[in-house]
């Protein structure tokens, strides 16, 4: 959904997200947002009563199902999907901001969950069910190109464990070496974890 077609809540929720990636949610306020968002700072307290911890909340929700989503679309792009294929594209998304646009943001999940899992129980809980959103599609996925069920949701934590990690890295570098790294030494890891045909193949 393109930014103009977004109403006012949508784009403080969205304006929270990308605020909170790049400085973190100590560092974004609720002026900071509106003003991002292009929203009436007073229609802050009307859509979110809860105040800033209730935005921080759905803008890390927000980026639980956006994350999930890109999984069908890395999908759609691979011509034989495969583990190592599918980590290789969720990296690129990453290596390809970093290369054109620089190092200044990172995963708001991951960034809430630093600032807030020790003083706000609701955000680290919306954390926690952002991040578990996110490794359904992947560990799903998985089982399609043939990994054992009972395996796919611990590789796919993997995947998403590793990306995080690296992402950390490549901004304290300002490299994309880490990501680089990852896809090459994760890749074949992955790729031995297939079994069996899958189901469609």
């Amino acid at each position: 959904m393109a930014a103009s077609e977004r109403g006012p809540r949508e784009r403080m929720v969205f304006s929270a997200a990308q605020l909170i990636r790049r400085d973190g949610v100590t560092a974004t306020g609720m002026r900071d947002v509106a003003a991002h968002a292009r929203a009436p700072r007073g229609s802050l307290q009307h859509y979110f009563p809860g105040g800033k911890e209730q935005l921080v909340n759905e803008a890390v929700a927000w980026a639980g199902r956006y994350a999930a989503g890109r999984v069908a679309r890395f999908l759609a792009q691979l011509p034989e999907p495969t583990p190592s294929g599918l980590f290789a594209a969720m990296v690129r998304q990453w290596t390809d901001e970093y290369e054109t646009a620089g190092f200044a943001g990172g995963c708001p999940v991951a960034a809430a969950t630093v600032d807030c899992a020790e003083s706000a129980d609701s955000t680290r809980t919306a954390a926690a069910a952002a991040f578990a959103r996110w490794i359904r599609p992947v560990a799903d996925a998985l089982t399609a190109m043939g990994v054992p069920a009972d395996r796919s949701e611990s590789l796919a934590t993997l995947m998403i464990s590793t990306l995080e990690g690296a992402l950390l890295i490549a901004r304290t570098e300002r490299d994309v070496r880490a990501l680089t790294t990852v896809v090459r030494e994760l890749g074949p890891l992955l790729d031995a974890s297939v079994t069996r045909p899958a189901p469609d193949g």
